[in-house]
């Protein structure tokens, strides 16, 4: 089992940046692929970026693309979002989630079977 808490959200002003970070609890966070994804107001929740287990191959939704970072360090079982330029479009809840497998970071929201509780972040203009 892994269980999930993201930190790191808030408000913060067009072009400003913030830094998410997800701590995982449990003996396999180091073996899964990781994710964020974010769910905006009347939209449907989305794939923002995702992390193999290694950290070798990332994936970045073509919106976050150039302004976003994952990373993890699996010494602290951690995973985090730098994100810079933030947009208001980017306001949204953002959830960190470890794959059901082992390995890559698939970006399907149905391949991660542990979820945390969601994080808030607001960009005002």
């Amino acid at each position: 089992q892994v269980q999930l808490v993201e930190s790191g959200g808030g408000l913060v002003q067009a072009g400003g940046s913030l830094r998410l970070s997800c701590a995982a609890s449990g003996r396999t966070f180091s073996r899964r692929g990781m994710g964020w994804f974010r769910q905006a107001p009347g939209k449907e929740r989305e794939f923002v970026a995702t992390i193999s287990w290694n950290g070798a191959i990332t994936n970045y939704a073509d919106s976050v693309k150039g302004r976003f970072t994952i990373s993890r360090n699996n010494a602290n079982n951690t995973m985090y979002l730098q994100m810079n330029s933030l947009k208001p479009e980017d306001t949204a809840v953002y959830y960190c989630a470890a794959s059901t497998g082992y390995g890559l970071g698939p970006i399907e929201a149905e391949e991660y079977g542990y979820w945390g509780q969601g994080t808030q972040v607001t960009v005002s203009s």
